[in-house]
């Protein structure tokens, strides 16, 4: 077994709403993430990830279930290992007419960590040229890696990062995603709960899909995309004699007689769940239909999201 950084098992954590119905946020939880690199924590809304991520941390009691941060029960030990970890659960509190670099300071002093520590932080998050400027001044983005800086003040092994490109534009998303991806190649492990796929897929060397509270998948990204089992294929259908739209609309009729999901975009039908590329070939031919264009469509991260997640809804318990 590699060695893991957080591990649970059986984890399960209910809630009951005002009127008195219970709600199930988390039933039965196994989650592993491996020491080193970025682990891409991944479901819909409502699928438990805060919860889970409260309850390692000592937030949010957990029903039944255990769970191990660096091989140390928790919380029962959590004071042995809460100095290897930083988190993100809320968005921090700065003083606004601060500059970064004092913010750092004060909260330096507070934990017992040299200020010599918060020049290299601001570095580390690529905020050096901006450590004098007030916090009030910064982006969005600016103000996430400072909130990052924070967590690195105490050099951490282990970072959670709950939804933390929330709200910020393509430019402070970017960002954040290099700050991730230079602290998994330090060789910190990075636990990022996130709903934003393809910047996930970029980043994350291991991911998680949970649903209602359940792992659906787990593993490398690769592994998780290829063992999804599924097959799209591009098809355009060579029509010199007769009308496209009405041979693609024949095409879609006897595909989906044939058990396969079609949907038309253009001049294109996109087919999931052939065993083989050919097998479209193959039934089209025998209705007198021919294909022009075949095109093996490579599946990525959110396609397979998406896929898993297809009865999980939005909203409820995050």
């Amino acid at each position: 077994m590699p060695d893991l950084a957080i591990r649970t098992q059986a984890l399960r954590k209910t809630y009951r709403t005002r009127r008195g119905r219970r709600v199930v946020a988390v039933q039965g939880l196994d989650l592993e993430v491996p020491v080193g690199g970025v682990h891409g924590f991944l479901g819909p809304n409502g699928s438990g990830k805060t919860t889970s991520i409260r309850m390692l941390l000592g937030l949010v009691r957990a029903d039944a279930g255990t769970m191990m941060v660096f091989d140390q029960v928790v919380p029962e030990h959590l004071p042995d290992v809460v100095g290897r970890v930083g988190a993100i659960v809320e968005s921090p509190k700065f003083f606004p007419t601060f500059s970064g670099r004092k913010n750092l300071e004060l909260l330096a002093d507070a934990i017992g960590t040299p200020r010599g520590r918060v020049g290299e932080v601001l570095e580390e998050t690529s905020l050096g040229e901006r450590g004098k400027d007030k916090f009030k001044t910064y982006s969005l983005g600016m103000k996430q890696r400072l909130a990052i800086a924070a967590t690195l003040l105490k050099e951490p092994e282990l970072l959670i990062f709950d939804e933390p490109t929330n709200g910020l534009d393509p430019a402070g998303i970017r960002e954040i995603r290099e700050t991730m991806r230079g602290l998994g190649e330090q060789g910190r492990t990075v636990l990022v709960s996130s709903h934003i796929l393809a910047e996930v897929e970029q980043v994350a060397d291991t991911v998680s899909i949970i649903g209602h509270g359940r792992l659906l998948a787990s593993g490398t990204v690769a592994e998780v995309i290829g063992g999804s089992g599924r097959t799209t294929v591009k098809v355009a259908i060579d029509s010199p004699l007769g009308d496209p739209a009405a041979q693609r609309e024949a095409a879609t009729r006897i595909l989906t007689a044939a058990g396969l999901t079609v949907r038309a975009e253009g001049n294109y039908l996109f087919v999931d769940g052939a065993e083989h590329p050919a097998d479209v070939t193959r039934r089209l031919a025998q209705q007198e239909l021919y294909v022009s264009e075949l095109i093996p469509v490579r599946a990525d991260l959110e396609s397979v999201f998406l896929e898993l997640t297809a009865d999980q809804g939005l909203g409820g318990t995050r």
